[in-house]
């Protein structure tokens, strides 16, 4: 089958997602024909995506959220009235989505979370059958945990969820966890998307602290803590602009740009993960059984439901903020509950194979998908 990705550019999840679902699909004889991916203006495509995403690429403007002056929480306000100065630019970006479509004439349309996306879909009713794909849908499962206390944030993200799916036919719901399977049948719990670099690391003990921090206004609690704390070696990954690769603030603390493989390297070997509650990162952990401490970005109200989900599924524990020393503590004396995240994510093959058998034959079943004088081929 022939696929056309839309991908959310808004950090690093979405894409390594991607890429590791592209290189499933192509070993598996499909096509993925062009990976559109939304510009962000606060981050750069990083490299290892144009490098990792062999076929055409196509960038286009989509809403993104915008940050505090200190880089470290997300302002809803400033957010919503920033994309709504851009639907003019937005616009664009939909009548660009459906040439690439009708240029292509794709099976399916998967989409990784991108608002456009859904919008599109509704908007201009493809032929081609549209997917999504993300952690995000599993809010649609009776079992997801909602971070308690902010009414107004759940309605906003259950409504950008929404309309990021607008007429889907699969929703393609990624998990920490095994969970049992939905009441709605378009509905498929699936386990998070790997990239095969990661399974040709094997872990370590190394002596450092992991951090991997999605805005870099971070940064600057990360280098005082160092500066307060000698003892503690912390390795960290940003994609903050104009700064050397890598940089060293202080004797102990080490800032490294994103880099993919250097990124999995230092997961393989590092003591534990401290990062902001994003999905990915999270399960890369997991995979190598490595605790985490997850920060979830201020504003951002999707992460506060990522940590507890991660909690629940035995990742490790959730702070307010940076605190290198209580994850110190905590790697010294935890007694960790063994997680079986490994053996639910080998069963992601098996589950994505019988859902693209059962589309592949629905396809060649109907009686729309081939024209009449074609039915004796």
């Amino acid at each position: 089958m022939k696929f056309i990705f839309i991908v959310q550019g808004e950090g690093r999840g979405h894409m390594t997602q991607a890429l590791a679902l592209f290189e499933m699909l192509t070993s598996q004889g499909h096509t993925v024909s062009e990976v559109l991916i939304g510009k962000s203006s606060r981050r750069a495509l990083p490299d290892f995506v144009r490098k990792g995403l062999k076929t055409k690429l196509v960038q286009f403007e989509s809403p993104n959220f915008v940050a505090d002056k200190k880089e470290k929480s997300i302002n809803i306000g400033k957010t919503i009235q920033h994309n709504l100065f851009r639907m003019g630019r937005f616009s664009g970006s939909l009548r660009l989505i459906d040439q690439v479509v009708k240029t292509s004439k794709p099976d399916i349309i998967l989409n990784f979370y991108d608002l456009l996306a859904g919008i599109y879909n509704f908007i201009y009713r493809p032929k081609a059958s549209f997917w999504t794909i993300g952690h995000q849908y599993l809010i649609m499962h009776p079992d997801f945990p909602f971070a308690p206390d902010a009414p107004l944030q759940k309605a906003l993200f259950k409504l950008n969820t929404k309309v990021t799916a607008l007429g889907a036919q699969k929703y393609l719901a990624l998990s920490f966890r095994n969970l049992p399977p939905s009441s709605q049948s378009n509905m498929m719990v699936l386990p998070p998307l790997l990239r095969p670099q990661l399974k040709q690391l094997q872990p370590s003990s190394g002596d450092f602290i992991l951090t991997y921090m999605v805005n870099s206004g971070y940064a600057e609690e990360v280098i005082a803590f160092s500066k307060k704390h000698p003892d503690i070696k912390i390795e960290a990954f940003w994609d903050k602009k104009n700064m050397p690769s890598p940089y060293f603030p202080t004797h102990n603390l080490t800032f490294h740009q994103i880099d993919d493989q250097l990124y999995l390297e230092k997961m393989a070997a590092c003591r534990g993960l401290l990062s902001t509650a994003g999905f990915e990162s999270i399960c890369e952990a997991m995979y190598f059984g490595k605790p985490v401490m997850m920060v979830p970005v201020s504003g951002q109200y999707e992460q506060a439901c990522n940590a507890l989900d991660a909690m629940a599924a035995h990742a490790g524990i959730t702070h307010n903020e940076f605190d290198f020393k209580k994850f110190d503590i905590f790697l010294k004396t935890a007694n960790n509950t063994p997680s079986n995240f490994v053996d639910w994510e080998k069963e992601l093959g098996k589950k994505l194979t019988e859902i693209l058998s059962s589309q592949n034959n629905w396809q060649h079943n109907s009686p729309v998908t081939f024209p009449k004088h074609s039915a004796n081929v």
